[in-house]
């Protein structure tokens, strides 16, 4: 084998296997025109231009891997010569400019494919009937093009050798696993994003070895299938955002291998009990359907588990406080339910926890202090989060040089994990390294009420913190400063008093604040970060002065001089309404106890007092007789 960095190496004697992928080539294919004897060829990687080269099959008949994946081919794929290429075995041309419809003899010309890739082009059309006649045909992934049309019964019905198949991002439509669908050896099937719609028949059932199905974002409706919990190997299973009714099958609670499951963003309902017995599953997506019930204990009490996401269903009751102290949970989302009662101390025994939601509940009591000690929004520390752990592998090629190309690149399952959250006002979808990354608390539309913990604090690797929409009182924590990395605080309406502490300037990352309609008064901090917030952020808080809202402060409660240090003095002359309250009440006081020692000392004062007393009561009893009784 040879391999070279540049085209204008042109080899003078037969070459049989020639790698050139990743050598920014950017010319057209030409300089293999004096090539006959190749049967491997990648050039993929690259930049080369033209059409897909017909004469390179044609002056190579003995080629069996041709791999073109991640180039400029454009135009259409011309009609195939009729002669048909029984030595090639592995076919890659995705990820290039191709149009228009496939060849109609495309399966007779290449009958002994075993791994066909036209995925990421732009073709268009039906899938020619030929395909049938690869009866060797291992992996054929046509994804992320513009096909369209009813799938053809060949296929299913003749293609016995499959084992993976993805159609997905096309124009597809039809029902979807019909009875006479015999794929035996089929182990990853990926349908998502088209037009399919209807029932899901059982056709599926002889695919006993399936592992991974995927038929999310399509038009299915019904319920899901009680016989999927029938497929025992089953590890991820993906139907999202369809039309999906009833409740979750009991069947699968079956599936003792499943890891990955999303059925989320449909019409789904009753309890979700049958997914509690699942021991191997790690990530569960079920939000937005109208689930109802108790959060099953088991769940939290699975060491296994990594993300639970029940957003926006009907699950009520309180948050199940037999969590395990050996659990792994990342993500816990919650938002959009009826659940009640108090946050349980035991989730701060969630060392691992990376992002919590559990917004726009009925939760109330005290924020747990204890959330201050959660490891992960401590301090960044080493996950075991793992964005996909199972991928197959199959042997598409073995040549008379007994060079072995491992095809793990579209056998593999590259399911990413990810989480949406509310941060600086709006929805962010976090994956991959961002998610791993990501450190949030949302706390917000609920009913806490007290101070704000003080520990809260400690929370040096969180990103954002989401506590508006509360009873909160008390002062904003100056340990506040301490949160480093943050990047989104909300504070707003809530009832907090006192100042901003002006240490919060030290916070680098803050690209979001808001301590909009609460209590707080004296002068907003404008140094740092602080200078770009605007006056929505202060709106609702009338004793609030400062530049931000175009409020000039009195010079009693000019900003104080910031030490060095970035420490404040407590003796501040800065207006404290907890305080002018209480000097009211005590003055209140002193005012009542000065006029009753007045009377108790003075007779003659004392005489007056009773006498305009009882003038009180006479006139008041004469009123009440004339006017009231006497009618």
């Amino acid at each position: 084998m040879l391999r070279v960095k540049t085209e204008n190496w042109l080899p003078t004697y037969p070459l049989k296997v020639l790698q050139l992928s990743h050598c920014r080539l950017n010319v057209n294919t030409s300089f293999l025109l004096h090539q006959h004897h190749l049967k491997f060829l990648d050039l993929s990687h690259n930049q080369l231009v033209g059409n897909f080269p017909t004469w390179l099959l044609q002056n190579n008949t003995g080629l069996e891997v041709l791999i073109l994946w991640n180039n400029s081919f454009l135009g259409i794929l011309p009609r195939l010569p009729n002669a048909k290429y029984d030595k090639l075995r592995y076919l890659d041309i995705s990820t290039n400019n191709f149009s228009g419809k496939l060849p109609e003899n495309l399966g007779i010309v290449f009958q002994k494919l075993i791994y066909l890739d036209m995925s990421k082009n732009s073709f268009e059309g039906n899938i020619p009937y030929s395909i049938s006649e690869i009866k060797e045909l291992i992996t054929l992934d046509l994804s992320r093009n513009n096909f369209s049309g009813e799938l053809p019964r060949s296929i299913f019905s003749s293609c016995l050798s499959l084992e993976m198949l993805d159609l997905s991002n096309n124009n597809f439509y039809g029902q979807l696993f019909p009875n006479f669908m015999n794929l035996t050896h089929l182990r990853s099937l990926l349908l998502d994003n088209n037009h399919f719609s209807g029932k899901m028949t059982d056709g599926l059932l002889s695919s006993t070895l399936l592992a991974v199905l995927d038929v999310s974002n399509n038009k299915l409706s019904s319920d899901i299938p009680h016989w999927i919990g029938n497929i025992s190997d089953l590890w991820l299973l993906l139907m999202s955002e369809n039309y999906l009714q009833g409740s979750i099958p009991v069947q699968l609670g079956n599936l003792e291998s499943l890891a990955f499951i999303d059925i989320s963003e449909n019409s789904l309902s009753g309890s979700m009990v049958s997914l509690s017995n699942l021991s191997s599953v790690k990530h569960i997506y079920l939000q937005n359907n109208a689930i109802n019930g108790l959060i099953p204990i088991a769940l939290l009490r699975s060491s296994t588990l990594l993300t639970l996401d029940l957003r926006d269903n009907k699950f009520f009751g309180r948050i199940p406080h037999q969590i395990n102290e050996l659990s792994n949970l990342h993500f816990l989302l919650l938002r959009g339910n009826y659940l009640q009662g108090r946050i349980p101390n035991q989730l701060c025994q969630l060392r691992k926890l990376g992002i919590m939601d559990l917004s726009h509940n009925r939760l109330n009591g005290p924020i747990p202090s204890c959330l201050g000690n959660v490891s992960f929004w401590r301090e960044a520390i080493d996950s075991e989060f793992a964005m996909s752990d199972r991928h197959f592998r199959f042997t598409y090629y073995n040549s008379t040089l007994d060079r072995q190309l491992q095809g793990e690149l579209h056998g593999r399952v590259d399911q990413q994990v990810g989480v949406e959250f509310v941060t600086k006002y709006r929805y962010e979808f976090f994956i991959g390294l961002n998610l791993v990354d990501m450190a949030g608390l949302d706390l917000s539309s609920n009913e806490f009420s007290g101070e704000i913990p003080w520990e809260i604090g400690h929370l040096q690797h969180i990103r954002a913190l989401n506590l508006s929409n509360n009873l909160l009182s008390g002062a904003i924590p100056e340990s506040f400063s301490n949160l480093k990395m943050i990047e989104s605080l909300d504070l707003s309406r809530n009832k907090l008093s006192g100042r901003i502490p002006p240490q919060l300037t030290e916070l680098n990352f803050l690209s979001n604040f808001n301590v909009s309609y609460n209590n707080l008064s004296g002068p907003i901090p404008d140094k740092e970060q602080f200078g770009t917030f605007d006056d929505s952020s202060y709106k609702g808080n009338s004793a609030l002065c400062g530049s931000m809202i175009k409020r000039k402060c009195s010079s009693a409660l000019a900003p104080p001089a910031t030490p060095a240090g970035g420490g404040e003095d407590e003796g501040d002359s800065v207006i404290d309404m907890v305080a002018l309250r209480w000097s009211f009440g005590a003055s209140y006081a002193s005012v009542i106890l000065g006029l009753f020692a007045a009377l108790w000392i003075n007779s003659y004062w004392r005489r007056l007092w009773f006498y305009f007393i009882d003038r009180c009561i006479d006139t008041c009893y004469y009123w009440l007789f004339k006017y009231v009784f006497h009618r």
